[in-house]
C-alpha cells in the first residue's frame, strides 16, 4: 500500500497482534493524531482517540482519560507508534469488557477496524442516484439499491468514483481519459482507480494509506469514507467568501473577514447558522452538527426564519416527541426543495456527517444573506491575481496531500508557523527543533514570530533564496513571500525524491537542468521531434511536448485521436486538461490546473515534468530490464500504479476511440 508498505514493529509479539491491513490503518491514525513528530503525549491521547474514534466509539473521552491515568503514571510521556499500539490494545480490552465483544467485530457492517453507517450509505446512494442517474455510462447500473452492497461492487472499476469527482469539482478529470469500455480488464480498472485517487487528492480529499487495490477490492469503510469526503466537498463548494461574498454579512470589520477566510467550510456553516438563529431569538449557541441539533429545535427555528411561508401546523417547536418533531422539520425542508440526506432518526441520533449535509443543502437553497454594499467592499479589497489564486490552491493541496493536516487558506493557516514546521519536518525529517517550537493555540504574537523565524532559518539551511524574508513576513500573511517560500519547499521536496532514487541519481544533487535534459532525451529517444528549451518555453502552451513525453514514458498512455494541434486557445485548453488527467492516470500526483499550462507557469511546468520523471524512474525494474509489477509503490507525496500489465491492455478510453 502506498506510504506504509510492510509496516514493521520491533516487538514480535506486538507485530503478531495485527494484520498488515490493521497496522497500516493504525499507522495512518497515529500520524493523523500528531504522532511521528514527537508532539503527541499520553495526555493528548484521550481527546485524539475520541475524535478519530480509535478503538471504537463505545468509550467516552472521560472514560479514555480515566483509563490512561490508571494505566500510565507519566501522562507527559511522548508516544511512539509501538506505545500507541499498546494503548490501543488495552483500550480494545476495555471496550471488550464493556460490550462483551471487540469493537470491530460487533456487527455485520463492521470492516476490520472500522464500522460503516448504514444511514450514511443509504444517504450517499440516494445522492448518487439523484445526480448521476442520467449519466450515459452509469445509467445501466443506477439506481443503486441502498439495502445492498451494490455501491461497493459498482465502485470497483473506478468509473463511478471518477464521475463523482467531476460532480464535486467540475472539470477536474477530463472524462475522455476514463476507461469506459463495456468490459474493462484489470489494467484498465486500475488506471481508473489511479486517476481517481490522484484527482481526489487534487480536490482536497485526504487520501492517506489508500491504494488502488483497496478500492479494487471494494473495501466498504474506505470507499464510503472517500465518497463522504467528495460529497462534502460538493455540498460545501459555495460556503466561502469567494463563491458567496454575501457571507461577509457575518462579520463586522476587516480583521473578522480575515478570520472568516481562514475557517474551514463547516465552521463557516456553523457561524452562518448561529447568525440566522440569532435573528429568530434562538438562545443556544450551536457548536456542532451532532448533539446540538438532536432535539430539532434549531432546525425548526432556522427553517422558520429562512422559509416562513412554508411553515405548517402543527409547528415543530410545539411537538414534544423528538422523532415527530424531526419528521416535521424534514417536511418543512422538503417544501423548499431541500434533499433530505437524513431521516428523522438520523437527526435524533445526531449523525454528524448527515446533519452537515442537510444544513449545507439548506444553505444552497436559502442562505438569507443580502448585504450588497459589504460585498462590493469585500470584493474590491480581496481580489487576488488569478495566478496567485492558482498557486495558493496548488500549494494548499500539495500540503494537504502530505497527510499532516488539512488547511483552507495558506496565507491565513500558515501564519503561526507551526504547520510550516510540520511540512518541513515531513520533507526533511529531523530538521525541526521541536523543543524550540510553540504549539497552537498560540495567543502571543511573538510566539508565532519565533516559529516563523525557525521556518526561515531552516529554509536557509536548505539553501532557499530568502533575501529580505523574515519570520514576521509570514505572520503578517505576506502573500508574495509566502508563495515564494512554498514554491521552494515544494521544489526541494520533488528534487529530494528524485535524488533518493539512488540507482538513477547516484545520490548526486538533482538540478532543474537535469530534469529538462531527461525530458528532452526521453522524447527524442521515442522518435518524436518536440523539444523543451526551458520551463518558460512558450511552445509548452500547446501541450504537444508534454503529450510526447507522456507517450514516451508509457506508449499506451496517450490516445492521439483525442489530441488537438494546440493552435487556438480552445485547442490548447483541451490538450492541457487531457495532459493533467493522463498524468494522474499513470500515477503522477500533480496539483496544477489547465490554466497553468496555457500561461506557461514556470513553477508548475517544472513540477509537472519532475512528477512524470519521478513516476518513470521509480518503477521497479527486473533483471532483464523490463518493468516489474510486483505491487504498489508510493511515498508521502507521490503515488504510482500498482496493477499488472497484460496483453489485452487498454487500447482506448472508450469503445469507439482510436488506437494510441
Amino acid at each position: 500500500m502506498a506510504g506504509f508498505e510492510g509496516v514493521v514493529v520491533s516487538d514480535p509479539w506486538l507485530q503478531n497482534q495485527f494484520t498488515q491491513v490493521e497496522l497500516r490503518s493504525l499507522k495512518s491514525q497515529f500520524l493523523a493524531s500528531g504522532g511521528g513528530r514527537g508532539s503527541l503525549t499520553l495526555r493528548d491521547l484521550s481527546a485524539t482517540m475520541s475524535r478519530l474514534k480509535i478503538a471504537g466509539d463505545c468509550l467516552t473521552e472521560d472514560e479514555r482519560a480515566a483509563f490512561l491515568r490508571e494505566s500510565y503514571p507519566d501522562l507527559d510521556h511522548h508516544v511512539d507508534f509501538e506505545l500507541f499500539l499498546r494503548v490501543y490494545l488495552k483500550m480494545q480490552g476495555r471496550v471488550g469488557a464493556k460490550n462483551s465483544s471487540s469493537a470491530f467485530l460487533k456487527a455485520a457492517t463492521t470492516t476490520l477496524l472500522h464500522t460503516i453507517s448504514e444511514s450514511e450509505k443509504a444517504s450517499y446512494v440516494s445522492h448518487i442516484n439523484n445526480y448521476l442517474g442520467e449519466d450515459p455510462f452509469l445509467k445501466k447500473y443506477l439506481p443503486i439499491d441502498p439495502m445492498t452492497d451494490d455501491l461497493f461492487e459498482i465502485a470497483k472499476d473506478g468509473v463511478l468514483l471518477c464521475k463523482l469527482i467531476n460532480l464535486a469539482v467540475p472539470g477536474t478529470i477530463d472524462e475522455r481519459v476514463i476507461n469506459t469500455k463495456r468490459v474493462l480488464n484489470l489494467w484498465e480498472k486500475n488506471e481508473n482507480l489511479m486517476l481517481f485517487l490522484n484527482s481526489a487528492k487534487a480536490i482536497g480529499c485526504t487520501v492517506v494509506n489508500i491504494g488502488t487495490q483497496d478500492l479494487a477490492e471494494g473495501r466498504p469503510h474506505l470507499v464510503l469514507g472517500l465518497i463522504s469526503q467528495i460529497i462534502k466537498i460538493q455540498l460545501l463548494a459555495d460556503v466561502n467568501l469567494k463563491n458567496t461574498p454575501q457571507l461577509v454579512e457575518l462579520v463586522d470589520d476587516s480583521k473578522d473577514v480575515e478570520e472568516l477566510m481562514s475557517l474551514p467550510p463547516e465552521k463557516i456553516l456553523l457561524r452562518w447558522m448561529n447568525f440566522q438563529l440569532k435573528k429568530g431569538g434562538f438562545r443556544r449557541l450551536i457548536t456542532n452538527f451532532s448533539s446540538d441539533v438532536k432535539d430539532g429545535e434549531a432546525y425548526a427555528c432556522l427553517l422558520n426564519i429562512l422559509a416562513p411561508e412554508h411553515s405548517r401546523k402543527p409547528y415543530p417547536s410545539t411537538v414534544k416527541d423528538l422523532l415527530e418533531r424531526a419528521k416535521l422539520v424534514l417536511e418543512h425542508a422538503d417544501r423548499i426543495g431541500c434533499k433530505r440526506y437524513l431521516t428523522p432518526k438520523d437527526i435524533v441520533e445526531g449523525s454528524p456527517n448527515l446533519n452537515l449535509a442537510f444544513v449545507a443543502h439548506i444553505f444552497q437553497k436559502r442562505n438569507g444573506l443580502s448585504s450588497q454594499m459589504k460585498q462590493v467592499i469585500f470584493l474590491e479589497a480581496n481580489s487576488d491575481d488569478p495566478q496567485v489564486s492558482r498557486e495558493e490552491k496548488a500549494f494548499r493541496l500539495w500540503i494537504n496531500s502530505l497527510g499532516i493536516s488539512n488547511i483552507n487558506n495558506v496565507f491565513e493557516d500558515l501564519k503561526n508557523g507551526w504547520l510550516l514546521l510540520e511540512v518541513l519536518d515531513k520533507v526533511s525529517p529531523g530538521i525541526v527543533c521541536w523543543k524550540s517550537a510553540n504549539k497552537p493555540p498560540i495567543k502571543m504574537p511573538f510566539k508565532k514570530v519565533e516559529n516563523c523565524n525557525q521556518v526561515v532559518k531552516i529554509g536557509k539551511q536548505l539553501k532557499f533564496s530568502l533575501v529580505n524574508i523574515a519570520g514576521h513576513d509570514i505572520v503578517q500573511g505576506n502573500k508574495k513571500l509566502i508563495l515564494a517560500f512554498l514554491w521552494q519547499l515544494m521544489r526541494y521536496n520533488i528534487l529530494q525524491l528524485l535524488k533518493n532514487l539512488r540507482f538513477h541519481s547516484h545520490e548526486k544533487e538533482i538540478k532543474d537542468f537535469d530534469i529538462l535534459n531527461w525530458a528532452n532525451n526521453k522524447v527524442k529517444d521515442s522518435g518524436r521531434y518536440s523539444r523543451l528549451d526551458s520551463f518558460k518555453d512558450r511552445s509548452l502552451s500547446s501541450g504537444i511536448f508534454f503529450l510526447d513525453l507522456l507517450s514516451a514514458v508509457e506508449p499506451r498512455a496517450v490516445n492521439w485521436n483525442l489530441v488537438t494541434k494546440g493552435q487556438s486557445d480552445e485547442e490548447k485548453k483541451m490538450n492541457a486538461s487531457y495532459i493533467i488527467s493522463v498524468a494522474r492516470k499513470l500515477g503522477c500526483s500533480v496539483f496544477l490546473l489547465p490554466e497553468d499550462i496555457l500561461a506557461v507557469n514556470q513553477k508548475m511546468m517544472l513540477t509537472l515534468t519532475a512528477s512524470i520523471m519521478y513516476w518513470y524512474l521509480k518503477r521497479p525494474i527486473t533483471e532483464d530490464g523490463s518493468v516489474s509489477s510486483d505491487g504498489e509503490n508510493g511515498s508521502s507525496s507521490e503515488s504510482t500504479s500498482s496493477s499488472t500489465s497484460d496483453d489485452s491492455g487498454s487500447e482506448s478510453s472508450s469503445d469507439d476511440s482510436g488506437g494510441r
